[in-house]
């Protein structure tokens, strides 16, 4: 969650005001000017499952359109929502930073189509197949983000190791799969970050941003009730078991002669959990016939990348890559506590029915500029009832 003071937090239950505003810039970020906004018209979107994290439309005010002003080569927008407690000046959550796509002059104002700066990333293609690393997983972010992004920060989470030696590989042109994670024309995995056991996303505040997988067992940073005071609506619950993997197979290989890593195999090892493996998979796969676990079914996935070094590096990536294909899918309907300072990965704890509290992991959430509703689409393991 972004940082957000404990005042505005407990206000957004209660009373308080909900200004917001935008301002934009065609130098980099070196200097912004302030913009109006058309009422009710800034919406935005914030997803895990998409390349591009943060997403926006809105109709700008007061600046003109063209070169000196929004067009979509150098122009970047910067969102913000307000939160104002009773007698409390107002708290300025940033809603995301944006390059502009198809702005169009209305009668109303310059409407404008906004995407995250992930989109500056991907189309900052390398002209010819260049060749990456050796190097420290650190150094070569900072090196790759530079050249498409001047002057914008890289930020590594606790638990991802930026000193991570990556060993040389050749790219041959989309810097976003080096970056985060994809495929060569080979079909062969690519992304650094993704063989650091981590994803690569640009957060709401511009910042491009390394970290761990979330996962359900991450800390709770807001609880979500019911009641008087309560920030939920009768959840709306929706299921869906798209994309779920309960067993990942992990491998390493450079293709340079080296012995391959590998193939390392994780599972879901949770006899209480819906998604339960069973046993051993792999080696044993008819034990949940002899045990009489006639449930279990076994969905798996393969990941193979060429800067996966070593084992235990092939088993973080594993373990990341189950703890995002486990859990369904669940969307929850959230009103009168629309908290802008949610992050897609968040872990929150909702009370689903009265007096019954869960665990959610957001994958998206989605609200307008001054509204006190937002929608999420979040998910859980549910346990086997026994």
């Amino acid at each position: 969650m972004l940082p957000i003071p404990r005042a505005a937090l407990d206000a957004l239950t209660g009373s308080c005001g909900r200004p917001y505003r935008a301002e934009w810039s065609n130098d980099g970020g070196v200097s912004w000017l302030p913009c109006g906004l058309v009422a009710g018209s800034a919406q935005v979107q914030a997803s895990r499952t998409q390349a591009v994290r943060y997403t926006a439309s809105a109709t700008l005010t007061g600046v003109p359109l063209g070169r000196t002003g929004i067009n979509p080569i150098s122009t970047n927008v910067r969102l913000w929502q307000g939160i104002t407690p009773v007698r409390t000046d107002t708290v300025w959550i940033p809603a995301g930073r944006y390059t502009v796509n198809r702005p169009k002059a209305t009668t109303t104002g310059i409407q404008v189509e906004l995407d995250g700066l992930e989109d500056e990333i991907d189309a900052a293609r390398f002209p010819i197949p260049r060749t990456v690393g050796p190097d420290s997983a650190r150094a070569l972010v900072d090196t790759l983000v530079g050249e498409a992004l001047p002057g914008i920060p890289v930020s590594w989470r606790t638990g991802i190791n930026p000193d991570t030696a990556v060993p040389q590989i050749v790219a041959d042109e989309d810097r976003w799969a080096v970056l985060a994670g994809g495929t060569d024309t080979a079909g062969s995995a690519t992304g650094i970050a993704a063989a650091l056991a981590a994803e690569l996303w640009v957060d709401a505040r511009g910042i491009v941003t390394v970290g761990p997988v979330p996962t359900l067992a991450d800390p709770v940073v807001w609880r979500i009730g019911r009641g008087v005071g309560g920030a939920l609506v009768e959840p709306q619950p929706e299921q869906t078991a798209e994309g779920l993997a309960n067993l990942w197979s992990v491998s390493g290989d450079a293709g340079d002669g080296a012995a391959a890593v590998g193939p390392v195999h994780v599972w879901d090892t949770d006899p209480g959990s819906l998604t339960y493996a069973g046993p051993d998979p792999v080696d044993d796969p008819l034990a949940p016939q002899r045990l009489g676990l006639t449930w279990v079914r076994v969905r798996s996935a393969r990941y193979s990348s060429a800067l996966i070094t070593g084992i235990g590096q092939a088993y973080e990536v594993g373990q990341a890559r189950l703890a995002d294909s486990l859990g369904v899918q669940n969307s929850l309907s959230l009103t009168a506590a629309c908290n802008p300072a949610l992050e897609p990965g968040d872990v929150i704890e909702v009370e689903t029915v009265p007096g019954v509290w869960e665990r959610h992991l957001i994958d998206s959430l989605s609200y307008t500029l001054g509204a006190a509703a937002m929608t999420c689409a979040t998910r859980t393991t549910p346990r086997r009832i026994t």
